[in-house]
């Protein structure tokens, strides 16, 4: 998915939670889509959780950096 179709999901899948008052759940790998659409995320790993947490929580949750996001998000 390239940017321009994540940018397009997230605009949908907000509409529809506005506009209909529904809660979603979302399975993505995208993990930009994941946290700028996301109240509340849960990380698997090879069917475990991981962590669980608001967006921050998880940017910042140093098992969820090791496996998924690198190096480049401690700094955000």
């Amino acid at each position: 998915m390239n940017n321009d179709e994540c940018a397009e999901l997230v605009s949908l899948l907000r509409n529809i939670h506005s506009q209909y008052r529904l809660t979603v759940v979302l399975i993505e790998h995208h993990i930009d889509v994941v946290l700028s659409l996301c109240d509340r995320i849960y990380v698997l790993n090879l069917g475990k959780l991981l962590a669980e947490g608001t967006p921050s929580e998880i940017q910042s949750n140093p098992e969820v950096i090791r496996a998924y996001l690198g190096e480049r998000r401690k700094k955000t």
